[in-house]
């Protein structure tokens, strides 16, 4: 599986913390997340805590995997003074460019508890198979 990836992700990072802003609609923070090969699928976990499961947006074009969520602060009456304010808020987003040997047809999807597990099979097509050689000397399986 590859991964597009941003070299300007971690200086992103570090102005986020200093300045205390994080992603917008038009330039959003990207999500931490793991991917892993787990039997015959791949499985990318996100960590997206305090998202509202309405506010995921998962979509694949050809081998473009997008995920993209919205985390809003939480309502404050006017009597209330932050002392602290931590918690990203804003738009997030990932795009990963799947293999080919990737079956993006039957990608499932489960949120719990603020992580979005992403199960991806690998294709049938891209599994190793026995292949018969014919022929006036006979048949003969090689592995592929």
């Amino acid at each position: 599986m590859l991964m597009r990836t941003d070299p300007f992700r971690e200086l992103d990072r570090l102005a986020q913390q200093f300045t205390g802003v994080t992603g917008t609609r038009s330039r959003p923070s990207a999500m931490p997340m793991d991917a892993y090969r787990e039997g015959e699928e791949y499985v990318i976990v996100f960590d997206l805590p305090g998202v509202a499961e309405e506010a995921l947006d998962i979509d694949v074009e050809r081998n473009m995997l997008t995920v993209k969520a919205e985390r809003h602060p939480v309502g404050r009456a006017e009597s209330v003074q932050m002392e602290l304010s931590e918690r990203p808020f804003g738009a997030f987003s990932r795009q990963l460019v799947l293999a080919d040997t990737l079956d993006t047809e039957r990608i499932t999807a489960d949120y719990d508890a603020g992580v979005l597990t992403l199960r991806i099979p690998i294709a049938e097509r891209a599994k190793p198979r026995k292949i018969t050689i014919g022929g006036q000397s006979g048949r003969k399986q090689i592995d592929s």
